[in-house]
């Protein structure tokens, strides 16, 4: 943790802006007493959602001397609506309060120059230091406990805590919560629900379904009702329909659902985070890994779009080995040999059999790797860390924002353009990318393909003349009929959340 001398008053926060979490905005000087960590973070950045689980041990352990505040700088012009930020804290389970830094104000003042940056507060109100990036957290438990310790021993009691007014408090139960990943075989459909840690599998009529996980955060193998996961994300269903592989995002594994046995077992990972870059090859249960979020199978074979390295990752469910397959670990956007190739957090993998198909999230465009070709490529988007909005197109005349989810179906590939709320349809041949529905206004409406909303859809799969999407912020799977041109919502008759049933589900 870098710091300055001599010392300065930290900058006070603006007495407008908005706030989450929180009935009135903060103001650090009503904090004296009090120390005071502060999150620049952006809701997009795998980086910042990494730092969430040491913000939440620092919180608990020094309940009674410090204070978190998230500073939402947003990267993306999505991320700068407030409702769209409601509900990523919601998805996220943050309970400290969140300032919206309009136009970067907050930023600048500090002089933060990337995500995330943690800024340390003394309880007399003077700038301690700051630390950027992840693997901060026993740094700042040493400083934030040298303060409480240099404070007591001064005799100066530290002020009492806040009382926060969460917004989940106001959010009402829903059947799914935030669903990200679906796949559709044989008459199913397999759903992530992700914000209630379970996998769920309805028929594709919504007919009937069952449940796999406990519904409560947690990493247990087991039965289906034994079972746990944590914000589980990509699905990949084995060609014979019998293993589903779960991306198992926040506790950094790969599990292995046995449909037939009914039991969940873990495939790869350690549950710790890997912080480490460049190539690895070893046991599956050996190697840390770090937010995978997206799988497909190919050839027997496990791919898997690990967003926290920003590299592809490959591994052999029968022997259990797993290794990088391509990028170097640094977030970038370089293309070539698939060692030197660098990814800006993939979120989705589909493949024809020859390459993969990666929308990479950050770089607002979709890459493809080759299995057999030592190549990466980039299919279509500005292929720029910033380069983002929306417009269709062809190759980088094509602008995408933040896309979560991709599908190739035989012929083309389906793209979840996630923070443009829209569904678009790449045809390889011609190298068109063209909105199919949706529009740049969020909402929550069936009807024809022009008419129709959806809000950050995350996910989606074609079967036949169908495409499902999982549209995560509308806690929803919406259908594109492709003979009517025309989106429903799928209703999943008698789906309980964990711990609540509805009226009709009674």
């Amino acid at each position: 943790m870098s710091s300055k001398t001599p010392r300065v008053r930290a900058p006070e926060l603006p007495p407008r802006f908005q706030w989450l979490n929180t009935d009135r905005p903060l103001r650090l000087r009503e904090l004296r007493g009090r120390i005071v960590l502060l999150d620049f973070w952006t809701y997009c950045c795998i980086n910042c959602l990494h730092v969430l689980p040491d913000l939440k041990y620092l919180e608990d352990k020094y309940r009674d001397s410090l204070t978190v505040i998230g500073v939402h700088t947003a990267k993306f012009a999505n991320e700068q609506d407030l409702d769209n930020l409601r509900r990523a804290v919601l998805r996220h389970d943050i309970e400290h309060p969140v300032i919206v830094d309009e136009n970067h104000t907050v930023w600048q003042s500090y002089a933060v120059r990337a995500w995330p940056t943690l800024v340390l507060i003394d309880p007399d109100g003077y700038y301690v230091g700051h630390a950027s990036g992840e693997g901060n957290r026993d740094l700042l438990d040493q400083l934030i406990g040298e303060l409480v310790s240099r404070r007591s021993h001064q005799s100066r009691p530290l002020s009492g805590g806040l009382r926060n007014r969460l917004e989940k408090a106001a959010a009402p139960p829903t059947p799914l919560a935030f669903p990200s990943k679906l796949v559709v075989h044989s008459d199913c459909l397999f759903l992530s629900d992700s914000s209630h840690h379970r996998i769920v599998v309805s028929s594709l009529d919504g007919s009937s379904h069952e449940i796999i996980g406990a519904g409560s955060p947690g990493r247990r193998d087991g039965s289906f009702k034994q079972a746990e996961f944590r914000a589980p994300q990509g699905l990949a269903l084995a060609p014979d329909g019998r293993t589903l592989f779960v991306c198992d995002t926040e506790n950094h594994l790969l599990r292995k659902v046995d449909l037939l046995r009914r039991q969940v077992s873990t495939l790869a990972g350690t549950g710790e985070q890997s912080l480490g870059y460049g190539q690895v090859e070893g046991p599956g249960l050996e190697i840390p890994l770090s937010s995978p979020w997206d799988a497909v199978v190919v050839n027997g074979a496990l791919y898997v779009a690990m967003a926290g390295s920003h590299q592809i990752w490959k591994c052999d469910p029968t022997s259990g080995r797993i290794r990088t397959f391509a990028g170097n670990g640094h977030e970038s956007t370089v293309n070539g040999t698939r060692a030197d190739s660098a990814f800006a957090q993939p979120s989705g993998i589909s493949t024809d059999g020859r390459r993969l198909f990666i929308a990479d999230s950050e770089s607002s465009s979709v890459r493809s790797v080759g299995l057999s070709e030592d190549v990466t490529s980039l299919l279509c988007g500005s292929g720029d860390l910033f380069g983002f909005g929306d417009q269709d197109g062809e190759g980088e005349d094509v602008l995408l924002q933040h896309p979560l989810g991709v599908h190739w179906d035989g012929r083309d590939l389906w793209l979840a353009d996630t923070y443009n709320h829209k569904i678009k349809r790449i045809d390889l041949h011609s190298g068109l990318c063209k909105t199919i529905a949706g529009h740049a206004d969020s909402g929550f409406l069936d009807g024809d393909l022009a008419e129709a909303r959806f809000w950050e859809p995350g996910g989606l799969w074609r079967d036949g003349n169908r495409v499902y999407i999982a549209d995560t912020n509308n806690h929803a799977i919406r259908i594109i009929d492709l003979d009517t041109y025309r989106v429903s919502t799928l209703k999943i008759h008698n789906l309980c959340a964990p711990g609540y049933c509805f009226p009709d589900s009674a």
